[in-house]
């Protein structure tokens, strides 16, 4: 019996955190557009409105879904702003994982335009929210012709934006993809796609929020005594006697004079020249590991005395609100499944259960559209071809029958003259 206690207490020992943070963790918002409440959820911005260039959304599957009951809000104009937002309950993520977690489906050839989200801090009238709005985080795709296929990741700091150092490359197709971010208290993070790590690190070195905490020595020199020669020659290696009288060119000894050669007028006659088999190139010492080998001298790394650490580096100002603010020349993106929590494993089993999955219905669903779409324009580019065809067929007939009214006209005039 005592045995059995030990062994379920072990247990419990080893479930405790789990279930720990499970009790601690929290969904701050989820918005998967299902229901018919969304709508009061979210705030479509009149800005941009006035003059014409403000978008809407539809609520809609789109064109390939994996699923068609599962909907989102999609981009509805083309060549507009759009800029819609919610109001969630106000958070802090001090001491606290923060993870963002959306999914996008381009089902548009996009051209130009964004498919990012936006953490909104201070008090926004949702009515105008837009582009100049301040947002505390601003994450997801932006893609621009064949060069830029942006992944942005950018954190405000004291007021002031600052973009993700590295190269983050988005995903280009036209099928929905999972993009997620995740900010530690110990201020690393990591960035995710359809649940695969793409990017990871630490807020201190892939921003330039804060200074570099070390900066190289600048006013270092290398030592006079530094002996940076890994190799050196062998002094023990010597030159064989007369390797240095070895020519590297010899008279060809299978030469001939021709027969015809004249001296007198032909000059002293030389046999040309050959490499020779005996010469073995300049004469080089062996290389041996020098003793004194003191490494290559680098510039050492000091102290950086502008940097001054902030703990609370990773901290956002209070969120309140989550918004879609993008501008697209052509219209199509489809957000969706919006999540805004501090658990991880969460995050994973929303990817879990929604793409993977969907993803292969979406597959042949985005398959069969193209199929459609092919054959549609193959029957367009037919009747275009027909149309022109008889296009140019009355053109001729109309042509021919000028030609014969004109040629009428002169033999009229012809007999009227006789």
């Amino acid at each position: 019996m005592e045995a059995h206690y030990h062994f379920y207490f072990k247990l419990l020992f080893l479930l405790l955190p789990i279930i720990f943070q499970s009790a601690l963790s929290e969904i701050i918002f989820e918005e998967r557009f299902d229901d018919p409440g969304w709508r009061e959820r979210w705030v479509l911005s009149d800005w941009k409105r006035r003059e014409g260039k403000a978008g809407t959304f539809k609520h809609t599957s789109g064109k390939w879904p994996g699923d068609p009951d599962d909907k989102g809000i999609q981009t509805h104009n083309d060549a507009k702003h759009f800029a819609i937002s919610a109001k969630i309950p106000e958070f802090s993520n001090k001491n606290r994982t923060l993870l963002v977690q959306y999914s996008i489906r381009f089902e548009q050839d996009i051209e130009c335009g964004g498919g990012y989200i936006k953490l909104l801090s201070a008090y926004v009238n949702q009515k105008k929210f837009g582009g100049d709005t301040p947002y505390s985080l601003m994450f997801g795709p932006d893609l621009c012709g064949s060069q830029t296929k942006k992944l942005h990741a950018i954190v405000s700091y004291q007021g002031q934006n600052y973009p993700i150092k590295k190269n983050l490359v988005c995903e280009t197709d036209k099928l929905t993809h999972f993009y997620t971010f995740i900010i530690r208290p110990d201020a690393t993070y990591s960035i995710l796609i359809d649940n695969r790590e793409r990017e990871s690190g630490s807020l201190y070195t892939d921003w330039d929020i804060l200074p570099p905490r070390k900066i190289k020595d600048v006013h270092a020199k290398k030592p006079a005594d530094w002996d940076d020669r890994e190799y050196i020659d062998s002094l023990d290696d010597e030159k064989p006697e007369g390797y240095d009288k070895i020519p590297p060119e010899i008279s060809d000894p299978k030469a001939k004079k021709p027969a015809d050669w004249d001296d007198e007028e032909d000059g002293t006659w030389r046999p040309p020249k050959v490499p020779n088999p005996e010469y073995k190139g300049p004469s080089k010492r062996k290389k041996i590991k020098n003793p004194n080998y003191k490494g290559k001298w680098r510039t050492p790394w000091i102290d950086n005395p502008e940097f001054e650490d902030d703990p609370d580096l990773y901290v956002l100002k209070p969120v309140k609100y989550v918004g879609i603010e993008v501008w697209q020349v052509k219209a199509g993106s489809l957000f969706d499944n919006i999540l805004i929590c501090d658990d991880p494993q969460y995050a994973k089993e929303v990817v879990n259960e929604i793409w993977a999955k969907n993803r292969e219905a979406e597959m042949e669903a985005f398959e069969e559209a193209e199929k459609m779409r092919k054959a549609r324009e193959e029957e367009e580019a037919r009747r275009a071809r027909e149309e022109g065809e008889k296009r140019r067929k009355e053109r001729d007939l109309r042509y021919k029958r000028r030609r014969r009214h004109d040629r009428h006209d002169y033999m009229d005039d012809y007999h009227d003259e006789l």
